[in-house]
């Protein structure tokens, strides 16, 4: 079975791994700085504040501003971390992103928690679903994904060291911790979780655990799973792809996004240029969200294991 091939440290949100791995970098670089619209304690950031009050900034519920002061932070070579929801930190300030930040090339750091349809009772004008496609369409942006508490800090300690500006997206809900301490969190460079030769699957985010336990259940029926962590959206690692695909022939995408411009739409593009395969996307069609537990929104939207069990199933019929 796949999944007993991972060692389980307990469960976390993917929040907490950003809040502790702010805190951690910023003890080893006197020049980071962070930024919170008022949700302070929603994005973990108040160990931050605690130990760092002089280079803690609450601009209130005031995100546009957020943004510009960031992007001047970094001309005094700052290294800002802005926090607030997914939602917030994009659709409601697109245009301060792309003048201040993105065109211009500012070492700034949007960090985003809440994102998609497990932000839950909140609803759709919270549960952003959108936000991936809109960033990585953007010139010198890197999009980064991490899966799990422990990636998601280390993700964080590592675009310090990362010149130019980043969007990292994490979320509340507790997922298990999977990704060891020690890992090295590269940029741009997918994690192989698992070999297989019968079929790929490409997830990021939450969406990775769902992926290793419908790996479990493929597994069981004699299926064969790679298993890859697209943990950096953009840039993406295309080797990785090619070469995962050279084995499996075909495909299966998973994400909590629309299916629009995000990671399925990233590796179609891959795929229709270099090395054309079947390939199914497991990803939210076309649809706003709405107010829910969780994990039955994740069904109704049909974005959960048993949805890429079925994805893998079709993909595996066409590939015959």
């Amino acid at each position: 079975m796949v999944s007993s091939k991972f060692a389980i440290a307990g469960q976390s949100d993917t929040r907490s791994g950003f809040g502790d791995g702010l805190l951690e970098v910023a003890k080893q670089n006197e020049h980071v700085v962070a930024l919170c619209a008022d949700l302070t304690g929603s994005l973990k950031m108040d160990k931050f504040q605690k130990h760092f009050p002089d280079r803690f900034y609450n601009t209130g519920i005031a995100e546009a501003n957020m943004m510009g002061i960031a992007a001047g932070l970094t001309i005094g070579g700052q290294i800002p971390y802005t926090g607030t929801f997914a939602n917030f930190s994009t659709g409601r300030v697109y245009d301060q992103i792309r003048q201040s930040i993105a065109y211009s090339d500012k070492n700034v750091k949007i960090c985003a928690s809440h994102a998609g349809v497990t932000l839950g009772e909140d609803g759709a004008t919270h549960q952003i679903l959108e936000d991936v496609g809109m960033m990585r369409m953007l010139p010198n942006m890197t999009v980064i994904v991490p899966c799990d508490y422990m990636q998601t800090k280390l993700a964080t300690m590592a675009i310090a060291d990362y010149e130019g500006p980043v969007y990292l997206r994490f979320g509340r809900p507790k997922v298990p911790i999977f990704t060891a301490a020690d890992q090295d969190f590269q940029i741009g460079k997918a994690q192989i979780l698992h070999e297989g030769s019968d079929v790929t699957i490409i997830a990021c985010g939450h969406l990775v655990w769902r992926a290793i336990l419908a790996a479990d259940e493929l597994e069981a029926k004699g299926i064969s799973v790679e298993i890859i962590n697209m943990h950096t959206i953009k840039p993406l690692d295309t080797a990785a792809i090619l070469h995962s695909v050279s084995k499996t022939a075909c495909v299966v995408t998973a994400e909590e996004h629309q299916r629009n411009g995000g990671l399925g739409e990233a590796v179609a593009q891959v795929l229709a240029l270099h090395q054309p395969v079947p390939m199914e996307m497991v990803a939210v069609d076309d649809s706003f969200g709405e107010s829910g537990q969780p994990e039955e929104l994740m069904t109704k939207y049909h974005i959960n294991t048993t949805d890429i069990v079925a994805a893998v199933e079709r993909v595996l019929a066409r590939k015959k």
